[in-house]
């Protein structure tokens, strides 16, 4: 198992001139390991992936791989529509000494549930670190089934899932279907303490990004058994969860960071900056729940 508990699904800070800022991230790295993140995702879809270069997505993930020196888990997203890109990015981000990759599905082509397996093998059987499957279909328009989904985790290295379905019954039938040494982290902030609930080990998180130790406690206290101060952080995070995706993420979120003046509150397009009606919704959470 990677790691139980809180993974931050981390940012990408940019400069005003789209390029990267690696003294911010440095930064947001330091914040996370002094407010108790159990592991930092780097790459991912909150990290704005999509619109890296391949250079500059390896060389996010051997500056975090660096930063970190092995404190917590750093998990790197190498995820494309394409086996053989993805399977490239993995190899490289194995080179620098990832503890685990972050695959999500191949998104536009639509591959059929045996075309999945297939991608996921061909990865797994050319490199050695541990893999997380990715399942995100709002975002893909792909689904991994359960029955692929215990398929894959046959796989020796294939070791859990970040489920983002938002599927309860998809997630029960999971848990029921694979070995309990088979990890599964919820994807959607809002659904913590119900995924714990159904098996779950932990998170991948965008609150924690602004949140991390309000994160972590809030998977620890239900991982210890104190199930309604896990409730009660879950429904008192609400109506922040529910903001950071008012626009596609992170929008909201690297607004909030900027706020916080962790970063620049720089997007690549085609995402643009929160619009100001929300600007003022944003502000009035983060005056409420006493974020700066």
């Amino acid at each position: 198992m990677l790691f139980t508990g809180s993974g931050v699904a981390i940012v990408t800070p940019f400069y005003e001139d789209g390029s990267i800022d690696y003294s911010a991230l440095k930064n947001l790295i330091e914040f996370h390991i002094d407010n108790e993140t159990d592991a930092i995702i780097i790459a991912g879809t909150t990290g704005e992936t999509a619109t890296l270069s391949d250079e500059e997505q390896l060389e996010i993930i051997r500056f975090t791989v660096k930063e970190v020196n092995q404190r917590i888990p750093v998990i790197a997203g190498t995820g494309s529509n394409n086996t053989q890109h993805s399977l490239y990015l993995s190899q490289e981000a194995e080179k620098m000494g990832v503890d685990g990759l972050l695959i999500v599905t191949p998104y536009y082509n639509k591959a059929t549930q045996k075309g999945l397996i297939a991608h996921y093998q061909t990865i797994h059987d050319q490199t050695s670190t541990p893999i997380l499957l990715y399942n995100v279909p709002g975002r893909t328009n792909v689904n991994i089934e359960p029955e692929t989904v215990y398929e894959l985790s046959k796989m020796e290295r294939i070791v859990g899932l970040k489920e983002a379905s938002g599927d309860f019954s998809q997630i029960l039938k999971i848990r029921r279907l694979c070995d309990d040494d088979f990890a599964l982290y919820s994807g959607n902030d809002d659904q913590i303490v119900p995924f714990l609930a159904l098996g779950g080990v932990g998170v991948i998180s965008v609150l924690a990004n602004i949140l991390p130790k309000e994160t972590h406690r809030m998977v620890e206290h239900y991982l210890e058994g104190n199930v309604i101060q896990a409730e009660r952080m879950q429904t008192h995070y609400q109506a922040l969860i529910d903001h950071l995706f008012i626009e596609p993420s992170p929008t909201a979120v690297k607004y909030v960071l900027a706020e916080m003046g962790y970063i620049d509150n720089v997007l690549r397009l085609p995402l643009l900056p929160l619009e100001e009606t929300n600007v003022e919704i944003m502000n009035q959470l983060l005056e409420e729940y006493q974020i700066k």
